[in-house]
């Protein structure tokens, strides 16, 4: 799976919910709450002040690795 910043939140924790752990690193505490199931990745990272391209590299990247164990 690649992680883009128009998928969803809940999208992207349904298929790897360890992900979480990268999100609540960077600053999205509230990733557990309904309403951000909702959102964008995009939509997240506006509103926490985090830059989305860095944040979904991130997260691919440590699909990448996780994928290669």
């Amino acid at each position: 799976m690649e992680v883009t910043k128009d998928m969803l939140i809940g999208e992207i924790l349904n298929k790897d919910q360890t992900v979480a752990a990268i999100l609540m690193a960077s600053g999205m505490h509230c990733v557990g709450c309904p309403a951000s199931q909702g959102e964008s990745l995009e939509e997240a990272a506006l509103v926490h002040g985090l830059d989305c391209d860095e944040l979904v590299s991130k997260i691919n990247e440590y699909l990448a690795a996780k994928k290669s164990e």
